[in-house]
């Protein structure tokens, strides 16, 4: 389980350290667009799941193809060195609008890396909204 905010140094060569005791947990990772704003970080076993749950999805429809295009296409796998850091690709680096300070988020079962202006806008507009989302979530039971 991934909880908690971190923020950390994005460095020249595109690398980022991941918290310590996200890193304990998995070497090997894949990367890929977010959909808010940031880039989703997987453990690679749990990306080849998630991608064939939505692959196995109707094959004629045209937004369940374009959803894997989404994740798959901008995906890159990565692993973390001696040192705790991962290298995100600049294609990726530019699509989420990375600078220098980033958070890196536990959400769970994957993480998140946003830039820090940005997540934090983010955050701001969720505040706003945050009882009615709370109330806007049905029980499936």
């Amino acid at each position: 389980m991934f909880i908690g905010r971190h923020y950390h140094k994005l460095e020249d060569k595109g690398r980022v350290s991941l918290p310590k005791k996200f890193r304990d947990v998995e070497t090997d990772w894949v990367v890929t667009r977010g959909l808010d704003g940031g880039l989703f970080v997987f453990k690679k076993n749990d990306f080849l799941e998630k991608i064939e749950e939505i692959a196995n999805r109707s094959f004629t429809k045209k937004r369940n193809r374009d959803f894997v295009r989404l994740m798959v296409n901008e995906a890159q796998e990565i692993s973390v060195d001696a040192n705790g850091r991962v290298s995100l690709p600049e294609y990726l680096i530019n699509l989420a609008g990375l600078s220098k300070d980033v958070v890196v988020v536990g959400s769970y079962n994957y993480l998140e890396i946003w830039d820090q202006t940005k997540y934090h806008a983010y955050l701001d507009q969720l505040d706003k909204n945050a009882e009615m989302i709370a109330e806007s979530i049905e029980d499936e039971n």
